[in-house]
Formats: C-alpha cells, sequence, structure tokens
C-alpha cells in the first residue's frame, strides 16, 4: 500500500437530534470532533415510518412520453 495518500481515521462523537451521543471512527473533521446531525434514525419519517406520501409531480412518465414519445431508432 502507497503511504501518505490514505486520509486520517480517527475517532470523532456523533451527537444525534435527540442528544445522545455515540463515539466512532471516521475520515471527517478532526480527532474529538463532534458531528451534530439535524436528521437521523430516531427522528426521521423515512426511518420511523412517518405519515410522509410519494407524490407523482404532474405525471413525470406522461410529461415524458408526451415529449419524447415521437422519437424512434431508425435502422
Amino acid at each position: 500500500m502507497k503511504k501518505d495518500i490514505h486520509p486520517d481515521y480517527h475517532t470523532i462523537t456523533v451527537k444525534m437530534t435527540d442528544g445522545t451521543e455515540y463515539q466512532t471512527r471516521s475520515t471527517w473533521g478532526k480527532e474529538g470532533d463532534v458531528m451534530t446531525l439535524e436528521i437521523d434514525p430516531t427522528a426521521h419519517p423515512a426511518w420511523t415510518g412517518g405519515t410522509g406520501r410519494m407524490l407523482d409531480a404532474g405525471g413525470q412518465v406522461a410529461k415524458f412520453n408526451k415529449r419524447f414519445g415521437g422519437l424512434t431508432l431508425k435502422r
């Protein structure tokens, strides 16, 4: 392995939105830095099964087909 090409791998503290903290190793920041999360698995609906809905913004597939439906590959 080549020397001096890899980033520094060190211990940081990750602080969740509910205030809990844990230590992990990362290349982010410097040794001992605290990464404060704005969104984390304990609060975000994607992980907690929230009531968010998937919306089709104006029929994107229909819009694509209307715009490019006449294009074909000619042989």
